[in-house]
Order: C-alpha cells, then structure tokens, then sequence
C-alpha cells in the first residue's frame, strides 16, 4: 500500500518582508486575534459582496441582531469592516481591498486543501 504523495509547496516570493514597527505589530495581532472568534469571521466574510445590512447578516448567518451589533462595533473598532448608513439603516462592507485580499486568500488557502 502506497502513500499518497503530499503536494509539493510553492515557493515563496523572495521580497523581502513589509517592516512592521513593534506597535503596529500588536494592532495587527490584535486584527487576527478578532478574526479567530468563528461569528465575526462569518459577518466579515458576508461583508465581502458588498454593503449589507445588520438584519441582513442576522438572517443569513443565523444569529442575533443583537449579538452581530455586538460584533459589528468590534469589527467596526479593529478597521475591518466600515459603516454607511443610509435612512434608518446601516450597512456594513468590509473595511478596504487590504482586508477583503487577507480575507480571500485565506478562503482560497484553506480550500486548496479541499482539491
């Protein structure tokens, strides 16, 4: 019985890596610490297609509106998602391209494993 082969990894760019001051690097461990719960994960994720409002993401999500406020105002506080509110309502869109690329990649990543 053969084993099956493991994927041979790409190489990495040879660029050096972006600097990242010793402050910035606590904000950014801060923004994936905020990523790591699986409820704000999945709003971010929503907020990927484009504005949408807080009931919204309740309804899709199966959550409460009162928990994804919860969760928006952290999101909204970390700079991952961004507000715009129109009459009544707030819709939510993910904060800039920065983000939705992290976001997508590591979707596109963890589903390579799926292949």
């Amino acid at each position: 019985m053969s084993a099956t082969p493991k994927a041979v990894p790409r190489p990495v760019s040879k660029a050096p890596a972006p600097a990242l001051r010793e402050d910035k690097t606590y904000e950014l461990a801060d923004m994936f610490k905020m990523l790591g719960d699986p409820s704000r994960l999945r709003i971010v994720i929503a907020t990927l297609e484009g504005p949408v409002s807080v009931g919204d993401i309740a309804e899709r999500l199966g959550l409460s509106l009162s928990l994804v406020s919860h969760h928006l105002r952290l999101l909204r506080a970390a700079r991952l998602v961004t507000a715009d509110r129109r009459g009544k309502q707030i819709f939510y869109m993910i904060h800039d391209q920065h983000v939705a690329h992290v976001i997508s990649d590591m979707i596109a990543h963890v589903n390579e494993d799926a292949e």
